[in-house]
């Protein structure tokens, strides 16, 4: 936390200080944890059950890749496995657009509350 955060936090008053503990900026764990509830927390179960698939598949053909002898079955197993870890990463990639819009409407959030609070 940086000096002007302390300053402000040092001059709210009680509630202001409840308001800025409830909405306080999460941990990295935290967020990506929160992705598994709420309203579409189904759709990151999805896409997480569908990555771990997809990189077990991944890895069963990076075996055969590495167990093969002929150059054919070689390029298969080998594209095959990049392709399906490709994927899988990309999968995992595509839920860091959420936690960031969700760092963005926390911080929102808080700048609500604390308006609304000063006004009232």
């Amino acid at each position: 936390m940086s000096r002007l955060d302390e300053l402000i936090e040092e001059a709210l008053r009680e509630e202001d200080r409840e308001i800025i503990e409830a909405t306080s900026e999460q941990g990295w764990f935290q967020l990506g944890l929160s992705q598994f509830s709420g309203k579409l927390g189904w759709v990151t179960w999805v896409i997480m059950i569908t990555q771990a698939i997809l990189f077990l598949a991944g890895v069963w053909c990076a075996i055969y890749f590495f167990n093969t002898t002929e150059l054919l079955s070689a390029v298969k197993w080998g594209l095959s496995g990049a392709v399906l870890i490709l994927m899988a990463t990309q999968l995992k990639l595509s839920l860091m657009p959420k936690m960031q819009a969700d760092r963005v409407l926390r911080e929102m959030k808080r700048l609500e509350l604390i308006l609304a609070n000063r006004r009232s």
